[in-house]
């Protein structure tokens, strides 16, 4: 294999500490899962419950003329402003600021995860999606995920290790989008985290919270060593937390490019980590990561009221259901409920419902399925969805339509954890990038490798090919990429003029926060700090969740006297938008139950 350490490398590789040999720690076994209360969602049992750290931390809306950047983290903030100040595109403070996220929010993202990307050229007013997401290795099967009955296995026993590790495509699919709108040099992107990880970052109270009830992270040597200290607690908020090792890694990408990721010393300690795991050993090969490619497509828009929204494409289900939520709404009474009355969250739900079931049994990769998944935007097909809507009563559970004919496949719906980051940018040049990024679940698959962790996204398949004897659309194949929920957006006025920048992490949640997002802002009219700040309600074809000590007993009274099966939760979500006010002005404001923050001029 090729070796890319230039001179400069390896300077830092001898100044840097070494790895740490973790061969001599006893690997301690697997906990059982974590007891959470199950939820029904769409008839499959849930496991996974909305995050429990919530910490309210409003904060003012930023205003700018010239750029503005929300991140989830100050520090990836920083680094994508110190690009944007220096006149680098919305492009190349996405790359700074999302490669610093592998240091400072390594539970939610970073280089060994993937994402979806959306591009908002302003000269030639185009907008691309790239599609980042990871894929699963040629070795696998539909029936990596069951056990020696054939039944599905429990979440977490699938996770942990190097079975639900898919070939990583953010780096990749970040060079391409660089290589095509980027204007800073590739080094000077990246080398601020190579810094920062060898000087070390306070670790945050999120951070610490993730780690102190994380069951499963220390189960793993290399991860027990960096993220506990020697006494095996994880390390306080505040404690300043180095990470050599990422220095090493980063800069060897920065020298060499994304090329060292994929066919360098990283694909090699990423191999090594992923087949010989201490439990769950993968079957990765370094032709699985040669061969991987980024994908640039077209985006999926649709109207809605006056204006055009834009999302990713499948492989990710998030830019086809937010349109298809939309759509449907529209076909409503919903423009003449009172906002946030339990009339509108009730059709909002019903219009979700709905989606989701069209979700759960028809978007896939592209690649596997013989369908065009946007004709689930079809305006008749819409038209006839929102028909079964009662502003009365609840549907309770939709059933999917029937857009291609007969059934297709049988209806699935997998766990989908919450951890993921977005970011929002707009650049002085007028173009703008929205970028969610993940590594699946809190922490990805545990697995450390070159200083990051390695993500668990194969688990994003179905676990089961085959349900009521249809194939799964979504079900695990060789070379696959599994759905997402990732919903990175945009929203263009009657003229065609950038409106708004959004996304949000969450995992299956994330669609119905930017679908929130989106009304209270379009059809709402309110301000976006008053947006982010609205309590979220969610239904993904199943109980109707409603923020924890969001929302009066009234509404919550008339929401069940409709049908719903209603649940309070802490539904943290970390939604990162930027509105476009129309003297020009950039509004960006970060979510007040996050750590994120907006900077602009």
């Amino acid at each position: 294999m090729q070796r890319f350490v230039s001179l400069l490398a390896l300077s830092i590789m001898v100044a840097c500490a070494p790895l740490q040999t973790t061969q001599t720690v006893a690997v301690t076994p697997l906990p059982a899962v974590v007891a959470a209360q199950s939820k029904t969602v769409a008839g499959t049992k849930e496991s996974i419950q909305p995050e429990s750290y919530y910490k309210w931390n409003p904060k003012p809306a930023v205003r700018g003329k010239n750029y503005m950047i929300v991140t989830p983290h100050p520090l990836a903030t920083q680094a994508g402003e110190v690009v944007l100040a220096k006149g680098g595109t919305a492009v190349d403070a996405a790359i700074a600021a999302s490669v610093m996220l592998t240091l400072v929010e390594p539970f939610a993202s970073g280089i060994g995860g993937g994402g979806y990307m959306l591009v908002y050229d302003a000269k030639t007013k185009q907008t691309v999606a790239f599609d980042g997401r990871e894929t699963a290795p040629a070795s696998a099967s539909e029936k990596m995920f069951l056990d020696k009955k054939g039944r599905a296995q429990e979440f977490f026993t699938a996770v942990v290790g190097g079975k639900s590790v898919g070939v990583p495509g953010l780096l990749k699919m970040l060079e391409d989008a660089h290589g095509k709108y980027g204007r800073t040099q590739w080094f000077d992107l990246l080398y601020p985290t190579a810094t920062a990880a060898r000087k070390g970052f306070a670790v945050s109270e999120r951070l610490h919270y993730q780690l102190e009830n994380e069951p499963y992270l220390a189960s793993i040597p290399a991860s027990r060593a960096y993220f506990y200290d020697k006494s095996g607690k994880p390390w306080q908020a505040g404690h300043i937390l180095k990470n050599p090792v990422l220095g090493e890694t980063i800069h060897r990408i920065a020298v060499n490019g994304a090329k060292e990721f994929y066919q360098g010393d990283t694909t090699d300690l990423m191999l090594a980590a992923v087949n010989k795991a201490p439990v769950n050993r993968g079957k990765l090969t370094i032709s699985d990561f040669i061969e991987y490619t980024a994908l640039e497509k077209s985006p999926v828009c649709n109207g809605y009221r006056a204006y055009k929204i834009c999302g990713v494409p499948p492989s990710s289900g998030g830019g086809i259901v937010t349109l298809q939520t939309l759509a449907i709404l529209e076909k409503t009474a919903f423009h003449k409920a009172k906002p946030d009355s339990a009339e509108a969250i009730h059709l909002v739900a019903e219009a979700s419902a709905l989606a989701y079931a069209d979700r759960n049994r028809y978007i896939a990769d592209p690649a596997f399925v013989q369908y065009k998944q946007t004709a689930l935007l079809d305006k008749r097909y819409v038209t006839s969805r929102a028909k079964l809507i009662s502003p009365a009563k609840t549907l309770g559970t939709a059933t999917a339509g029937q857009p291609f004919g007969k059934k297709y496949a049988g209806d699935y719906t997998q766990v989908e954890p919450i951890s993921t980051s977005h970011i929002s940018v707009v650049d002085r040049y007028g173009n703008a990038v929205s970028l969610t990024t993940s590594i699946e679940n809190t922490f990805g698959s545990r697995l450390f490798a070159g200083g990051f962790l390695l993500n668990n996204e194969l688990t994003d398949f179905a676990f089961t090919p085959v349900e009521k004897g249809k194939k799964i659309a979504n079900r695990v194949q060789p070379n696959k990429r599994p759905r997402s929920s990732m919903s990175p957006t945009f929203v263009f006025d009657s003229k065609g003029n950038l409106k708004m920048v959004v996304g949000s992490p969450g995992g299956a949640r994330i669609t119905p926060f930017v679908v929130k997002t989106l009304v209270e802002v379009l059809d709402w009219k309110k301000p976006l700090e008053a947006a982010l700040a609205g309590g979220h309600f969610v239904d993904r074809n199943g109980e109707l969740e409603l923020e924890e000590k969001r929302f009066s007993p009234a509404i919550i009274n008339a929401l069940k006297a409709k049908g719903h099966t209603v649940v309070e939760a802490n539904l943290t979500s970390g939604v990162n938008a930027i509105y476009v006010e129309d003297n020009g002005t950039l509004v960006g404001v970060s979510d007040p139950r996050r750590e994120g923050t907006a900077a602009g001029r």
